[in-house]
């Protein structure tokens, strides 16, 4: 077994380095360019609750408000939709957090860490918090959902207003690509990775990886993994669900069973993990995608659907 394992190695090392150069060449079309960026004021006033409803109403308070958190290298496009059904239903705001370093430019992604990607959540939530929203979600996808779990395990949440309930689509705790492992040893050397955008994606997705980047993802994965194993309890009155995609060529579904097993109720209940028949990463996300079938688009329905209804129960 180890002949064979060895045996691999060097042309392992031989596709990535094919693949990948340490400078880029990044083109102006590309929201890596810095010319496509969310976090212009405009941007930031459509997404966030904060900045658009900044003097509710008694009723706007007690209206169900979810800070929606995108995953590593996306950005708010990827809740667009959550937001489109919320206005159709006009049950609940949907406040889509840009993650920080994200939506800008290469730059800027190369030098964010983990924390500053989760900074953009604690922002809105003590904005929301301070407003006096009274009744505040959580949606993580992917790497939005170790983000949240972090400040779960940290209290943040104790000095605010807690959290009615979080949801968690596809979250990253265990890669299904397990070459991103080997980061810290061939990062250096790549510089960074690159990913094939369908052309509905193009613009909102980076499509260069800085090596920087996938040590910070690698790094806050780890870090939230070994934090499950020694469990983390939610705060007092905070419901917790997971929708797992069963086949995933990013986040490998053991990590719904980790979440499963590490994470508990203030009460000590389990929390709810829920696998969905789906090949998408992110699900819940259509838009952009190719080959959409009647079935993904009824089941992220589905999934729309529970999520306002457990926030106006």
């Amino acid at each position: 077994m180890k002949r064979t394992y060895y045996f691999y190695i060097p042309i392992l090392l031989a596709v990535l380095l094919a693949s990948c150069n340490k400078t880029p060449t990044i083109e102006n079309n590309m929201l890596d360019s810095g010319m496509l960026s969310y976090a212009i004021p405009d941007s930031l006033h459509k997404h966030l609750v904060s900045e658009y409803i900044p003097s509710p109403t008694p009723v706007q308070k007690n209206t169900p408000v979810i800070i929606a958190a995108h995953g590593y290298t996306a950005t708010t496009f990827e809740w667009d939709e959550l937001r489109t059904y919320a206005n159709k239903k006009g049950t609940f705001y949907v406040s889509q957090v840009l993650l920080g370093g994200h939506g800008t430019s290469y730059t800027d992604f190369k030098q964010a860490t983990w924390e500053d990607w989760q900074s953009s959540i604690k922002d809105e939530y003590k904005k929301l918090s301070d407003l006096g929203y009274t009744k505040i979600y959580l949606a993580g996808s992917s790497t939005g959902a170790p983000l949240i779990i972090n400040m779960i395990k940290n209290g943040y949440f104790n000095a605010y207003t807690l959290p009615k309930g979080i949801f968690l689509v596809d979250p990253i705790i265990v890669s299904s690509n397990k070459t991103l492992t080997m980061v810290g040893l061939l990062g250096p050397v790549l510089g960074y990775t690159t990913v094939t955008l369908a052309t509905g994606e193009q613009g909102h997705w980076y499509v260069y990886r800085p090596q920087e980047t996938l040590k910070q993802l690698m790094n806050l994965i780890n870090t939230t993994r070994l934090d499950l194993e020694k469990g983390i309890t939610l705060p007092a009155g905070t419901y917790l669900k997971v929708y797992k995609s069963q086949k995933d060529d990013v986040a490998d579904p053991v990590s719904a069973f980790l979440i499963y097993k590490g994470m508990k109720t203030s009460t000590g209940a389990k929390v709810d993990v829920e696998l969905e028949n789906s090949s998408f990463h992110v699900f819940t996300r259509l838009a952009g995608r190719d080959n959409v079938t009647p079935d993904e688009v009824a089941l992220q329905q589905k999934v729309f659907a529970e999520m306002e209804a457990k926030m106006n129960q």
